[in-house]
């Protein structure tokens, strides 16, 4: 576990209250407002430089606390880190800054500018050309830092300056530029409330209900519809909640306040889309499937089809008539959405598929219209009208697009389960100050708030986060983890919500709701995933550049191909089909290449498979960050692997403890607990556990003679402190020679034996002589030596690196069949080791369990944090591994070559599909097969390329692990 879960007690309050999203970015500014930026705290995150011990960090802290403005903050001195709230209308970024650098100190990754992050759905967009004109616009809009958007999620993420530019104009450039957009979120909108009002009167009851909100503790912003009589309210949950704010409403007046959940907006536009393309499809039917009967099929059969040969006038016949009519709405009303993305295309100086489609239509139709005027005018005009061509090309493409859209909704159907774990009720407890339950009540999730007791029945899921205070039970967590067996829990354990309870009624306090539940983070996590653009799709952005233009003259050149040697006679006029002439050949032929051509095949090849991979990697307990750690993973040839947590349980245990002085096994005790309490280390825990337990009625006897003060961690060898008067040093072999401490020959032997035995010893040296040591085991994980084999079939090779001593490290790495170890190591020294190793060639993995391997996590190619369990917001990793079981090494290594596999066989498709299909379509075939590609089966051919890319895709949700362990 990260950050010190471990050591967590019953009511869960020493480290729940930290919230598990932790910032992306060095410098991060969370507004938790979506209009007016200015309301609310904020919270800037930044080094410090300079910091060499703990009272450093109290004087920065204490100088930045006496700005006005400055609401709370917090500097650690390990990490050279400082986290300040402050609120910006009495205080600037700029004058925290400087406050820190006029103490003595240097402020490194600080953002003089505040920026905010916002998403926004994006609708019409059709191909990659599209995606890149809405990210232009919006990188070029002032106060815009950066902007990405994904073609496939259909969405937008936006990082701007709140000083500069709001949302309202943001969402205006997405709109000049031709395409809809709206506000999904802006910052973190996990702590919302919907609020439904009733008894307002009038406008002035709002706004006193804004005012009232607004002055709480605890709420960051309040937005108001006055239409609808609904209130949002933003808010902070470790000071407030959803029931308060509601029973807050409904005592402030005469009016009545009930939660509101808005309905899911991207599932209904997903089902309003496919619904609306499926009745343009049939409505395009409606006029084509007759066209079709009167241009191809009755002049077949005689005499049923006589009748349209009758001639009205000159040479126009009825079934000329029939047609134009039959096809103007067509073209004109449920052809319209191709004219509207075109003339934004070319406004914006980019073409799509909609010119594509525009362009051959129109030539079908207006030629087509030419031929109706010309039989009109002329008693001797012989010549065919195309209606039917530019009706059947729509209609296929609408259904192209139907049957798309279904399928890149099955694309994020393992994120949509994701986000329907969570139950919509819970039953909540009101607890008496002896502890016994006074009542249950049935109610909303989205009402639960921090440290409320719930009971949760057999069967039942947890709503939210929380840790367990009554009850024992077997909880499933397959939903979240992958892992099937379900894990027995007790009081003091945590769960995670989305997960079932199995059997037992249980009783939680919460210590997790809205996006700071591990359930919100994994859906967060994979959304991004599924935002970020993976460096293979570099390709697709590349083509999609100048792939329109190049269709549009292969088409034109196609014509002249054609139509030039036609009016020369240089090929037989038997080529040429009856009722055609050169011209109507060559545009046939045009028509054809503009038709076939398929821009978005080649746009969804990435951004589909990274959407399926990575939904399916959140379901096996793998979250991926993005393409770009897929993209790496597949490289990988080398697997460095962290020992304590990672190949070994992770539990340490004490198996013997043993004196070398005159001191007493009880104040030696007592000693070892006063410094080892400090210390987040998995050993650490192990020692002061067996201390206590050594000690009468497991209790530590430290009185006011045991003040530990200077404690100072020596990372990679242990920590040292004062204890009352005495100076104490807990740690290996290296601290005590650093130190100077002598290592007698008794002692010597003590941890040969023992590291024989692949037992680490912590030694215990009392003013400046060592009093006595521990042994310390950590058994090695059961499928650990199989995982390692399994790896050397996949053609990577293993290397273990610890701070542990070379006797005990080599002895676990023979255990499990790793040859290359690296002991002794600090964590920098790992970073550094993987330098060395990538110099040399290697595409290197380090696998983690996220405690002191953040260093390591960060130099190596690909990171995996491996035994998260709901802190899944690991920064330095790219992939998280939810369970500590090392089978999600291989799965992540191996989802990742499937997916980039899958990318690479898309890729072939899409653009063998246009290598091969415009040669065809321009008639390269004809002269010697006589097969031609008319202008309907092209365009049919275009929108099946995009489905194949899309279902190809899909077939990723078939994925099984390739290896699992069976003990």
């Amino acid at each position: 576990m990260a950050g010190g879960g471990t050591g967590m007690d019953a009511n869960g309050k020493d480290d729940l209250k930290i919230p598990l999203l932790e910032p992306s970015d060095a410098v991060v500014l969370d507004i938790k407002s979506g209009g007016n930026v200015d309301q609310g705290v904020r919270t800037i995150t930044f080094k410090i430089g300079g910091i060499e011990c703990a009272s450093c960090s109290i004087s920065i802290e204490s100088v930045l606390q006496e700005l006005n403005g400055v609401e709370s903050a917090v500097v650690s001195p390990l990490q050279g880190q400082a986290v300040v709230k402050y609120l910006p209308e009495l205080v600037g970024v700029k004058a925290i800054k400087e406050a820190v650098e006029d103490a003595g100190f240097e402020v490194t990754e600080f953002s003089e500018q505040d920026i905010v992050v916002c998403r926004l759905r994006i609708k019409g967009m059709a191909c990659t050309s599209c995606s890149e004109s809405v990210e232009r616009a919006l990188s070029m809009v002032e106060g815009v830092k950066k902007a990405v958007v994904g073609l496939a999620l259909e969405e937008a993420k936006v990082n701007y300056d709140p000083n500069v530019i709001n949302t309202d104009r943001i969402i205006e450039a997405v709109e000049d530029a031709g395409f809809g957009a709206e506000l999904i979120g802006s910052g973190n909108d996990g702590n919302k409330v919907h609020i439904k009002l009733e008894g307002i009167a009038s406008p002035e009851d709002m706004n006193a209900i804004k005012y009232s909100l607004e002055s709480l503790d605890g709420v960051n912003h309040v937005e108001i519809d006055m239409v609808e009589c609904k209130v949002t309210v933003g808010y902070d949950p470790d000071l407030t909640g959803s029931r308060s704010l509601i029973q807050f409403i409904q005592e402030s007046g005469h009016y009545q306040a009930s939660l509101y959940i808005p309905e899911r907006r991207h599932e209904t536009e997903k089902n309003h889309e496919i619904k609306m393309y499926r009745n343009q499809f049939l409505w395009s039917c409606l006029f084509s499937v007759p066209l079709l009967l009167f241009s191809m099929v009755l002049p077949m059969i005689p005499p049923y089809g006589n009748w349209l040969n009758y001639k009205l006038h000159n040479m126009l016949t009825v079934g000329m008539v029939l047609r134009w009519i039959l096809c103007t709405p067509v073209q004109f009303i449920i052809g319209k959405r191709f004219y509207v993305g075109s003339y934004h295309a070319l406004r914006r100086k980019s073409a799509n598929m909609d010119v594509l489609v525009a362009l051959g239509t129109n030539a079908a139709y207006f030629y087509s219209v030419y031929t109706v005027i010309k039989a009109l005018i002329s008693d001797a005009f012989e010549g065919q009208d195309f209606f039917e061509t530019s009706t059947m090309l729509i209609s296929f493409i609408l259904l192209g697009k139907y049957l798309e859209s279904i399928a890149k909704g099955k694309t994020s159907d393992a994120l949509a389960k994701l986000t329907d774990l969570a139950p919509d009720t819970a039953c909540l407890l009101t607890m008496g100050d002896d502890g016994n339950v006074i009542s249950e009540t049935e109610i909303s999730s989205q009402l639960i708030q921090k440290n409320d007791i719930l009971k949760i029945f057999p069967g039942s899921k947890f709503p939210v986060d929380g840790v367990i205070i009554d009850g024992h039970g077997y909880v499933n967590e397959s939903m979240i983890t992958g892992e099937a067996i379900p894990i027995a829990k007790s009081p003091g354990d945590r769960v995670i919500g989305g997960t079932v309870n199995e059997n037992g009624c249980l009783l939680i306090k919460v210590t997790h709701i809205g996006s700071e539940t591990a359930l919100s983070q994994i859906v967060q996590i994979v959304e991004a995933a599924q935002l970020a653009r993976a460096p293979v799709q570099k390709l697709a952005d590349r083509i999609s550049r100048f792939f329109v233009p190049a269709v549009v003259a292969a088409a034109f050149l196609t014509w002249l191909a054609w139509f030039i040697p036609g009016a020369f006679g240089l090929y037989p006029k038997s080529w040429i089909p009856k009722a055609m002439d050169e011209f109507e050949l060559a545009l046939q032929f045009g028509i054809s290449v503009l038709v076939v051509a398929c821009p978005c095949a080649l746009g969804l090849a990435t951004p589909t498979a990274v959407m399926v991979s990575t939904g399916k990697g959140a379901t096996q307990g793998v979250l991926i960050k993005g393409g770009n750690a897929l993209e790496k993973a597949h490289k990988v040839n080398t697997i460095v692997f962290d020992k304590t947590g990672t190949l070994t349980v992770g539990k340490p245990e004490v198996v013997s403890a043993v004196l070398f002085s005159e001191i007493s096994m009880d104040e030696f005790c007592n000693m070892t607990i006063a410094v080892e309490a400090n210390s987040e280390h998995p050993i650490a825990k192990a020692i002061v556990e067996h201390a206590k337990n050594r000690l009468p009625d497991h209790k530590s006897q430290n009185g006011n003679s045991s003040v530990v003060k200077d404690f100072e961690v020596h990372p990679g060898a242990g920590v040292g402190c004062k204890v009352g008067d005495k100076t104490v040093l807990v740690g290996n072999k290296k601290l005590m020679r650093s130190s100077n401490v002598p290592v007698d020959p008794e002692i010597e032997n003590y941890f040969s034996d023992n590291e024989k035995l692949a037992r680490t010893c912590v030694i215990v040296a009392v003013d400046g002589k060592i009093a006595g040591a521990f042994a310390v085991t950590d058994p090695v994980k059961p499928e650990a030596a199989c995982v390692i084999s399994f790896l050397r079939s996949m053609g990577i090779n293993s290397i273990m690196v610890t701070g542990d001593n070379w006797s005990t490290a080599t002895a676990i790495a023979k255990e499990v069949g790793i040859e290359n170890v690296f002991a002794e190591i600090d964590p920098l020294g790992k970073a550094d080791r993987i330098k060395d190793l990538q110099a040399r060639g290697k595409i290197i993995a380090m696998v983690g369990d996220g405690i002191n391997d953040s260093p390591a996590l960060v130099a190596a190619n690909v990171g995996m944090a491996i035994g998260a369990g709901i802190d899944v917001a690991i920064e330095a990793a790219d992939i998280v591994l939810i369970k500590s079981n090392l089978e999600d090494v291989i799965t992540a290594i191996d989802l990742s070559r499937k997916t980039i596999s899958r990318i690479h066989l898309n890729y072939v498709w899409a653009l063998g599909y246009n290598i091969l299909g415009m040669p065809i379509a321009a008639g390269v075939l004809f002269p010697f097969t006589g097969i031609r590609l008319p202008p309907w089966l092209a365009g049919a051919l275009m929108a099946a390329s995009s489905i194949s890319v899309v279902c190809s895709s899909l077939l990723l949700q078939t994925y099984k692990k390739p290896f699992a362990y069976s003990k």
